[in-house]
């Protein structure tokens, strides 16, 4: 999803920058829902308040809820199926390219500095190999930003 809403939001309609969109993105994963969602709801309001709002997050869920309605009532036919489940497999493999394009992407933009750099190695380490909740280590990262900046270590 996301490097289609910069292509639509950044480069398409530059309803946002993509410093915002990178912010949305942030304050989005932190806040409960699906992120593109999200975003669209920050867009939404930034453009024309909470109608805007409203409007781009019923536009984002509504394709989606129709589509999955429609395909629910045939799963069981389309499971069995040899050819959607090779068509599975290569759409996982796009998704990890478009997920690892938006990461590195992002990674160049938002990543200044050493400290930065180690911060986000420590935030994966810590992320893939131990059990703690996603959710304390961007608290953290978040904080230890916050005291770094204070200290004059960080410049925004």
């Amino acid at each position: 999803m996301l490097p289609m809403l910069k292509y639509e939001l950044v480069q398409k309609n530059n309803w946002v920058t993509e410093d915002e969109l990178l912010d949305y993105y942030a304050v989005g994963q932190c806040t409960p829902g699906i992120i593109a969602v999200n975003v669209a709801t920050f867009v939404g309001f930034k453009r024309k308040g909470i109608p805007g709002a409203i409007f781009s997050t019923l536009g984002m869920i509504s394709p989606s809820l129709i589509i999955v309605s429609i395909l629910a009532m045939f799963l069981n036919q389309f499971l069995s199926n040899e050819w959607v489940a090779h068509a599975v497999g290569g759409i996982k493999l796009i998704v990890c390219a478009l997920m690892l394009n938006t990461v590195v992407t992002m990674a160049k933009k938002s990543i200044k500095n050493a400290i930065g750099w180690i911060v986000c190695a420590l935030a994966f380490l810590l992320a893939f190999f131990t059990p703690i909740p996603t959710v304390l280590i961007v608290v953290l990262a978040g904080a230890f930003g916050i005291i770094m900046y204070k200290a004059g270590k960080l410049k925004v």
